[in-house]
């Protein structure tokens, strides 16, 4: 198994760690402070709560997380080191020569910092073709992004390397091609943040009417097309040159204070706390952390369903799967229970039951060789009955698997008999009959040979099994 060593565990560090444990690697933490566990335990809740609701298709194995005294321990067998300690360069350096006299040479050290070039932090290195910028955004186990910054230092093979471990959790390498102060996504923070400050002390928005204007107008289209992709959208059929043609002249206009800071002093930090305090104050931090999470997990999960943006590395995220062993039930779904699947009861809602039945059909179906690609040749199974038993309540969070049991694949009829555990524990059990059909005649049709023999094959090495308790069961008869 892969280990990571957290070098500094606040917000940004802790972070790290839920993302590296929850996608299977070993963790293994250096922080002096001594609420760094309970504070890191507190991130890694939030984490095990919403990051696997992302995916339909499980996550791997949970790695181990250990707290360590030194940094020379923290390191030892690390083959990536994330450092998110304060933004001070001459702390950052230092703790760089402590784990470079311990880590080992080819170990890739990633400094989360927002602000400071690869180039200042490798001064005063042993090896500074070691150290890159690996910059994410909080929280980090659930946002993709990482910018990626190197020097001429930095070989191109190790660079590459780093950024296939950022995509294998999950996460999305933004390869930043010149070194500049706070790289790209917080330049443009910064410049909202000023025009914001400027709009709180001219007395033109509240800190509530600020945010109310972007998460209720550009904030949601920036979420799934970025700025460009919606420039070029707003300038109808004829594209972005029409857009810049006629928005273009409007940057010389006066209307944003960008070059100018109003002056930060008492008066207007007093001024946008008290407005902040009355626009959220009535929420703790983790209250709002998990508002914030189940809020970010239902939109990457709504992008997830388009194939698109962020929602689209989840997607390549889960596309792998091994095949299964055809002699017992095959496991067609194993996955957490995400955040939107959970009703006014506060367990799974029971149309979610017939969706995760539907995806181990689904699941089964390509298992058998009705794919995608089968489909587009014109035959498909279509579900004509359908009888679900719900046996006990599964809440969010918690993780599910549906074993199958074909009990027939002859002719154009496919039977199949699903169960859905949490553990031993049975929570519903899903009773399906499909028929194959012609997709151009839409009538019932024999499937193609090699779906026939291999749900021939699956079927007949089922019927050797014990058939599962309950199957063939009416609607409140035993």
């Amino acid at each position: 198994m892969k280990t990571a060593a957290i070098i500094g565990g606040g917000v940004i560090g802790g972070g790290w760690a839920a993302r590296f444990l929850l996608n299977g690697w070993n963790v293994r933490v250096f922080d002096p402070d001594p609420e760094a566990e309970r504070k890191i335990g507190e991130v890694l809740d939030n984490a095990r709560r919403s990051y696997p609701g992302l995916f339909d298709k499980g996550v791997p194995a949970e790695g181990n997380l250990t707290f360590h005294e030194t940094m020379s321990d923290a390191v030892d067998g690390a083959i990536w080191i994330q450092e998110s300690v304060p933004e001070r360069l001459e702390l950052k350096q230092k703790v760089y020569q402590a784990l470079q006299a311990a880590c080992a040479h080819d170990a890739i050290i990633g400094s989360s910092t927002s602000g400071f070039k690869p180039s200042e932090l490798q001064g005063c290195a042993v090896r500074p073709e070691q150290i890159l910028v690996c910059h994410p955004f909080n929280p980090v186990y659930l946002l993709p992004l990482v910018e990626v910054v190197a020097t001429e230092k930095n070989a191109k093979a190790f660079v590459d390397h780093a950024c296939e471990i950022i995509e294998g959790i999950a996460m999305h390498p933004l390869r930043v091609r010149k070194e500049i102060d706070a790289h790209i996504a917080d330049r443009f923070l910064e410049a909202v943040w000023r025009e914001a400050l400027w709009l709180i002390k001219d007395g033109i928005a509240t800190t509530e009417e600020i945010d109310n204007a972007i998460r209720y107008g550009f904030g949601i289209r920036w979420a799934q097309m970025g700025l460009f992709e919606t420039y070029r959208v707003a300038g109808g059929e004829a594209g972005m040159k029409h857009f810049m043609a006629q928005f273009g002249p409007a940057l010389e206009w006066p209307w944003t204070k960008l070059m100018d800071v109003p002056e930060f002093n008492d008066e207007l930090v007093d001024l946008i706390a008290g407005q902040s305090d009355d626009q959220s104050g009535a929420y703790s931090i983790r209250e709002l952390e998990r508002i914030r999470d189940n809020n970010l997990v239902g939109m990457m999960r709504a992008l997830k369903a388009q194939d698109w943006g962020a929602g689209a590395l989840l997607n390549k995220a889960e596309s792998k799967q091994s095949p299964p062993d055809f002699a017992g039930l095959i496991e067609t779904v194993r996955r957490v229970v995400p955040l939107d699947w959970t009703d006014y009861n506060g367990h799974m809602n029971e149309a979610r039951y017939l969706q995760a039945f539907g995806d181990a059909t689904d699941r089964f179906m390509e298992i058998v060789g009705c794919d995608a690609q089968y489909i587009s040749t014109g035959g498909s199974y279509f579900t004509a009955e359908t009888h679900i038993r719900h046996v006990d309540e599964v809440h969010a969070g918690h993780e599910i698997h549906i074993q199958t049991f074909c009990a027939d694949g002859a002719g154009k009829k496919m039977h199949l008999f699903h169960q859905m555990f949490s553990g031993d524990r049975l929570l519903a059990t899903g009773e399906h009959m499909l028929i194959h059909v012609s997709l151009e005649t839409r009538k019932a049709s024999v499937p193609g040979d090699a779906v026939a023999q291999k749900l021939a094959k699956v079927a007949g090495l089922h019927s050797k099994l014990t058939p599962p308790d309950g199957m063939g069961r009416m609607v409140g008869k035993r």
